[in-house]
Parts: C-alpha cells; sequence; structure tokens
C-alpha cells in the first residue's frame, strides 16, 4: 500500500533520483582501520612468542595471557579481513580496477593470509598480512588522487604504515 502511495506521489510530483555508493551514503572510506588491526594480530604473535619463554609453563597467568593473546589476534585479523572486504565491495569500482588490475588479486591474498593469521601463530604471515594492506592502502588512496607516505608506527611493533599525505 506504501509502496502505491509512494509511486502515485513519484508519478505527480516526479521524485530526483537518489543514488548510493553503499547501504548507507556515507562515503566514509579508511583502509587505517584494516591496518591497526594487522599490526594488533602482529603485536599478539609478538606477546605469545614471548610468554612461549616463560618457565611457568604450567602456570594459570601463562595459559590466561596466552589465551587472552589468541582471542585477540583471531579477532583483530577477522576485523581486518571484515574492513577490506567492506571497502573492496562498497567502494572499490570498474574504473579503480581498471586503474588498478592487481586488486582484486591483492584483496584475495589479503583475506588468505588473514586466515592464516588466525590459524597459525607465524610472525612471518603476520608481517606479509600488514605489507598486503599496506600495499593496498596505497592503491586505496590513490584512487582519491591522495599522495600516500610509509612512516613507522609510534607504537609497538614498530613496523611500518602507509599514511595519506596530506
Amino acid at each position: 500500500m506504501i509502496y502505491n502511495l509512494i509511486q502515485a506521489l513519484d508519478r505527480k510530483f516526479g521524485f530526483d533520483v537518489a543514488k548510493a555508493h553503499c547501504d548507507v551514503p556515507c562515503g566514509v572510506y579508511d583502509p587505517i582501520i584494516a591496518q591497526i588491526n594487522a599490526l594488533s594480530v602482529v603485536r599478539m604473535m609478538d606477546l605469545m612468542a614471548a610468554q612461549s619463554d616463560a618457565s611457568e609453563k604450567n602456570d594459570i597467568a601463562f595459559h590466561n595471557t596466552v589465551t587472552r593473546c589468541i582471542a585477540v589476534k583471531e579477532e583483530h585479523a577477522e576485523r581486518a579481513k571484515h574492513e577490506i572486504r567492506v571497502i573492496f565491495g562498497d567502494y572499490i569500482k570498474d574504473n579503480h580496477i581498471e586503474d588498478h588490475p592487481e586488486l582484486p588479486t591483492l584483496c584475495h591474498k589479503i583475506l588468505q593470509i588473514g586466515s592464516k593469521c588466525r590459524q597459525t601463530a607465524d610472525r612471518e604471515a603476520g608481517l606479509a598480512f600488514v605489507e598486503a594492506i599496506n600495499q593496498f592502502s596505497e592503491i586505496f588512496w590513490k584512487t582519491k588522487g591522495i599522495a600516500t607516505k610509509r612512516v613507522t608506527a609510534p607504537y609497538a611493533p614498530a613496523l611500518e604504515m602507509v599514511y595519506p599525505d596530506l
């Protein structure tokens, strides 16, 4: 019934057609969330590695710390993957892929490495996750015509990150 009413009003008044690139036309996309989550993955891997040197592996505090690190690592890896999926699905358009044909393969690579980070404590996979997301970030900012710079993060694990050069 409402549809019929709106359709009748549209015929009479001719509403303008609204267009949006996503579910909510906010236009706010930034890969920094994925980057920070990927850094957190590596940080948790580092903390777990430090715990593996602990002499009291039967201590409840050891198990508590490692369990918490694993949970955070898994959550942040999935959050990073989610952010990349959203930007790729909602923001990236055909013309972006024409200009950067490596984007679909890079996004797939990020999702696969993110899964490996969830499955393991392999720091090399974590570093590859951060770097792949950095590459995605560089392309993302290029699509907006904004130059980027690589800077060492001011917090552990102090890895290189891509920022817009504003």
